[in-house]
């Protein structure tokens, strides 16, 4: 698995207030299968994690979001937490940057309340998809179709539930990543 995404440029999309865990341990997953990951944010310096309730680490920001360019990245993972995704899906730019990878059917990993910038870019209708229990309405109010299973893979697009779920999360996300574009995944766009 250490040479399975060699070359492969991946862009990690958060505000603060993301699930630290869900950042930290799918990064260092993609990181062990050689590829490069880039924290990008709206923030500019660094960006706070939390755990569950309780603030965690802080992170340096590699790439503000106003000098990212989806064109540099071969996928997209997109942690959860509340306040993250739901700061994400109010900024455009955030929400355009995320539909881009659609657009252009690159992979695309999210968990737990991460696929509510999901929603916002306007991607998951006729996608089965899961996330955290709380937004199945918001899904299947977008068009998705919600299950509440460990890890979704719908054509490039790979969603969990938790970091219960992040050991099939990662392994799956890794095998998408290594996969590529995929042409389905222009559909949703």
């Amino acid at each position: 698995m250490a040479q399975e995404l060699n070359g492969k440029k991946v862009a990690i999309l958060v505000a603060s207030g993301f699930e630290q865990v869900e950042m930290t341990k799918p990064r260092q997953a993609l990181n062990d299968a050689n590829a490069q990951t880039h924290l990008i944010s709206p923030e500019s310096d660094k960006v706070q994690g939390w755990n569950h309730y309780d603030k965690g680490d802080e992170f340096p920001v590699d790439v503000e979001l106003d000098q990212a360019s989806p064109d540099d990245y071969d996928a997209l993972l997109l942690p959860g937490g509340t306040v993250n995704p739901d700061q994400l899906r109010i900024n455009k730019k955030a929400v355009q940057f995320v539909k881009s990878f659609f657009e252009a059917g690159k992979p695309v990993a999210a968990i737990c309340h991460g696929l509510w910038t999901l929603v916002e870019a306007d991607v998951v209708k006729g996608r089965t998809v899961t996330s955290w229990p709380s937004l199945s309405t918001d899904l299947r109010n977008a068009g998705a179709n919600w299950v509440d299973q460990e890890v979704v893979v719908d054509s490039g697009l790979v969603t969990s539930r938790n970091p219960n779920d992040l050991p099939a999360f990662n392994s799956k996300m890794i095998e998408e990543f290594a996969e590529g574009k995929h042409a389905e995944q222009r559909k949703s766009a």
